[in-house]
């Protein structure tokens, strides 16, 4: 008996242990390290196989891109709809606008003057009529042309854009239903229940692909690694280093200092986006994670009417990361091949990205393709000199993609602490609980959509 006694602490503790290694388990978030961590043994160690793993990631950005246009439908028509008025939504709209244009300014000049200090491209003394523009994807050829973008925002058919992959014609039509159905009394009133059960199975549908997110972390970094690490590290590795370093000191500067002024600690924040972090810094994908991104706040505190337009908008204007990244990079080209721009010439660069980097939201290396546009239509800077940077672009953009999530995150509380539309002690609640390290699966963080409990992490 007291043989027993004595055996069953050490009996206890180890249910524990294991107890908690499964629920570590079953963490998102730690799935899609694991499924990093083997990625990346896998193109190292293995890199003929590595090479080969490229369809896992292309397939998993692919269920998700199927069910982002039908998400971004759902949150924002009833995001509208079940508004006062119209007036919340056009004044929500504007505020988020005018935060998005400020905080893309800030980000490139700061992008701007991280360049004109440390030289990155000084010495190289690069002859462009030697470059490769063989390298050059063809889509960077084509310049920036805004009749082009306001007609690609209106779509051929109201449900065209529902079924496109446009995510700026899918939030117009969006903005225009809600509106319509909050016009619309009672007589929208059962098109609207029937958004709210469709919102049910599309975020049901959600939880079910995000499950997929260490399959296709897995794949992407296998990959990468296996056909362009340690040569692009190599070959621009200062430009990497300081790219990533600015990326750091944007989060804990720029975007610590928002979430300080919303009451809230950045880290705090980081942690309780990590799988989201984690999901979109693997696969270099923001639509990755909207869906989930969107439920996340939602459980934080900021109302869905906010989320709804912030969120679905902030992804298509409002790229911190890649604003940094345009400036940086344009720089980093002109001292390649020897330019001096002037400052001039540098704030009218600045001017011309503001509008490019509008064009091509939601394009795959989008930022590259806003890149060769503004070197087109500045002119100066052969655009072969983009060559030099193909190799490494992949690398670049997982710190823009990084700090575009966070910072869409911020945006929204921003907005919603604006808008009187934010929780902060909800926000604590739900920031406090996912610091914990033990139970973090608990009943208290699942979020109900629409009557169905559904799984935020």
């Amino acid at each position: 008996m007291s043989s027993h006694t004595l055996q069953n602490p050490q009996h206890s503790a180890a249910s524990k242990q294991r107890s908690r290694f499964g629920r570590l388990m079953r963490e998102l978030w730690f799935q899609v390290v694991l499924g990093a961590v083997l990625g990346i043994a896998v193109g190292f160690l293995l890199p003929s196989v590595g090479k080969q793993l490229t369809p896992l990631s292309d397939w998993f950005i692919a269920l998700v891109k199927m069910i982002v246009i039908p998400v971004v439908f759902c949150v924002v028509s009833l995001g509208i709809a079940s508004m006062d008025s119209l007036r919340k939504a056009g004044r929500i709209g504007v505020k988020a606008l005018g935060y998005f244009i400020a905080l893309s300014l800030v980000s490139m000049l700061i992008g701007l003057v991280v360049a004109n200090v440390f030289h990155p491209g000084t010495g190289m003394n690069i002859d462009p009529s030697k470059l490769d523009a063989s390298k050059v994807p063809a889509a960077a050829n084509k310049s920036f042309d805004g009749l082009e973008f306001i007609s690609n925002i209106i779509p051929e058919s109201l449900f065209g854009a529902l079924t496109g992959h446009t995510i700026i014609a899918a939030l117009m039509v969006s903005i225009v239903f809600g509106a319509a159905l909050n016009v619309s009394g009672e007589s929208g009133a059962f098109l609207t229940k029937g958004i709210q059960a469709l919102s049910t199975v599309i975020f049901k549908i959600v939880s079910w692909v995000m499950r997929l997110a260490p399959i296709g972390t897995f794949g992407a970094l296998a990959a990468v690694v296996a056909n362009y690490g340690t040569q692009s590290l190599q070959q621009l590795g200062y430009l990497v280093l300081l790219f990533t370093g600015t990326c750091v000191v944007y989060v804990l500067v720029v975007l610590g200092a928002i979430a300080r002024a919303c009451g809230l600690n950045i880290f705090a924040v980081m942690r309780y986006l990590k799988a989201e972090l984690l999901i979109a810094l693997s696969t270099c994908s923001s639509e990755a994670v909207l869906p989930q991104l969107i439920k996340k706040l939602e459980n934080m505190g900021v109302g869905k009417s906010t989320v709804g337009i912030v969120i679905p908008s902030g992804f298509s204007f409002n790229l911190d990361g890649s604003a940094v990244y345009l400036t940086m990079a344009s720089v980093f080209l002109a001292q390649a091949v020897g330019m001096d721009l002037s400052w001039e010439q540098q704030l009218v660069m600045v001017g011309v990205m503001m509008l490019t980097s509008k064009g091509t939201a939601g394009i795959a290396g989008g930022a590259f393709i806003v890149l060769a546009s503004t070197l087109s239509s500045v002119g100066g800077i052969p655009l072969a000199a983009l060559a030099l940077i193909v190799g490494i672009d992949r690398l670049l953009n997982e710190g823009r993609v990084f700090i575009n999530v966070l910072g869409n995150a911020m945006a929204a509380v921003v907005v919603g602490k604006w808008e009187k539309d934010f929780d902060p002690d909800q926000a604590r609640k739900a920031l406090h609980a996912a610091g914990r390290k033990k139970n973090v699966l608990a009943p208290k963080t699942l979020e109900t959509v629409e009557g169905e409990k559904v799984d935020v992490h």
